[in-house]
């Protein structure tokens, strides 16, 4: 397959370009900043650069044309500002799925948040985040044109991937390694019987692709 992923050169988008690069199959990451390439290179991914807060949508269709796949990693990031979970965690979402719908991109993966929720109150920058995450997934959700599968991991860690996880519709707070969920994200693309799910994640007892045979109903 070829797979193109948004926010190329995240800690979990760049594990996953490893994996699915050894696994046989062809990786573009989508990335800000040209310096970032050698990166994606090393991890065995095709670089492009194209910055989604400005890009038009008929832009990111082009890179996505041909494309078996579309994984949204993107964030702003720790320390970002409001106006920034807007435009990357929000906007660029949506972008990125119009773009799909584009380019006639089926099978659609988004790497969100635990707790994501539009209607969250609060008014920290993290209530903020989880706002525009969840408006975001109500986005994707809404659309009828992609398999879409929405992945919302518990409190990340660079701790050594298990290959033991929860993979359900509600786990409860957790943590879980960066590396666990780059290779659930590598099953679920793999696994086009988990379209239309919202899944939560965390570390756990069950290996990780019994985990999503057993959310797939396989």
């Amino acid at each position: 397959m070829r797979i193109v992923i948004a926010g190329g050169h995240g800690q979990i988008a760049l594990r996953l370009e490893r994996l699915l690069a050894a696994g046989g199959h062809e990786v573009a990451g989508i990335i800000r900043r040209p310096e970032q390439g050698d990166d994606l290179r090393a991890a065995g991914a095709e670089p492009v650069v194209l910055d989604l807060e400005t890009a038009s949508v008929e832009m990111v269709a082009a890179v996505l044309q041909g494309a078996d796949a579309a994984v949204f990693a993107a964030g702003a990031g720790p320390g970002s500002s409001v106006e920034r979970k807007d435009t990357v965690d929000r906007a660029a979402a949506v972008l990125f799925a119009d773009a799909a719908e584009r380019a006639g991109v089926r099978r659609y993966v988004v790497v969100s948040s635990m707790g994501a929720d539009a209607t969250h109150a609060g008014d920290e920058v993290f209530d903020t985040y989880l706002r525009a995450k969840g408006a975001a997934d109500d986005s994707v959700r809404a659309r009828t044109a992609l398999d879409w599968t929405i992945l919302r991991p518990g409190s990340l860690t660079n701790d050594a991937g298990t290959g033991q996880v929860r993979l359900e519709a509600h786990t409860g707070r957790g943590m879980v390694p960066r590396d666990d969920v780059a290779a659930v994200l590598a099953e679920l693309l793999d696994t086009p019987a988990t379209a239309g799910l919202t899944l939560e994640l965390i570390s756990g007892s069950t290996p990780l692709s019994v985990a999503v045979k057993d959310v797939a109903g396989n």
